[in-house]
This record gives structure tokens, sequence and C-alpha cells, in this order.
């Protein structure tokens, strides 16, 4: 019943086209429609919404010859990304990141995260001058903090 209930409500948003269930582990594979933005936000909202929440979510990302480091920012697909606690290094193809924003994982393992940054931004879950964004006045972006 409740993985009925939380595949029904992620088929349900606009960006998502086949949500698979693995029962005995409890896990919830999502595929994104090609050429749409994923809101992982809005995605942990209808989760929320059914009465679950979300322990861990994984995604499946495709770089080319990215340059990461720690507290690095980068803008992927359209989507803001901060790595948090990673090496140096240059990343291809596709990878398994980790999002470490508050609600996307527990609590013991967001304070493990929260401690490997100083940067604002984290807490906030928006960029801040610690992104070195411009001031051009308009609204805050979101920004989701990531690992390898």
């Amino acid at each position: 019943m409740c993985s009925k209930s939380i595949n029904t409500v992620l088929k349900t948003l606009i960006f998502v086209e086949s949500v698979e269930t693995d029962i005995n582990n409890n896990m919830f594979s999502i595929v994104f429609k090609p050429g749409t933005k994923p809101d992982f936000d809005l995605l942990k909202k209808k989760v929320a919404d059914a009465g679950f929440s979300v322990a861990n979510l994984w995604v499946y990302a495709n770089f080319n010859q990215q340059q990461i480091k720690n507290d690095a920012h980068i803008n992927l697909d359209g989507i803001n990304i901060h790595f948090v606690n990673v090496k140096e290094q240059v990343i291809s193809g596709e990878k398994k990141i980790l999002v470490v924003d508050k609600d996307f994982l527990t609590a013991k393992a967001y304070k493990k995260f929260s401690n490997a940054t100083p940067m604002e931004c984290f807490k906030t879950g928006y960029m801040a001058d610690c992104c070195n964004v411009k001031k051009d006045n308009s609204a805050a972006q979101r920004v989701y903090h990531v690992t390898i």
C-alpha cells in the first residue's frame, strides 16, 4: 500500500517518465523524461504529501570533462549543484551523485555533510554570497548540494 501511494504521486510529476518499485529494499527508481528539468524539491514534497519521507536521493547524471572540487558550484542542465566532501578531480560520463540537502537524507547524515562545508548556501539551499553570484536583485536561485 505504501509503495503504491508513493508510486502514484511520483507519476503525477510532469518530469517523471517512469517509476519502478523495489518493495524488498523500500526503494524507488525514477526515470526523468528527456528534455525536462527535474525538480527535486517537488519530488520530495510529493513523497511527504503521501505521508512519507526521502531517506536518500541518488541521481545519475552525465558529465563531460567537468572539473570538480569541494565547494565547487556548477550548473548541470539548468540545475545548480554544489559539490560537498569531494576530492578535486575531472569527471566524465554517467556518475551517481547523492543529494545531501536537508530532508533528502537522514538527520545524522545531514549533520555529517554540514560539517564538511562552511558555506551559508548549504544551510539555506539557496545561492548566497559564498556562491560568487552576481547581485542583480533577482530571486535567489536554488542550489542542490551533492557528493559522489
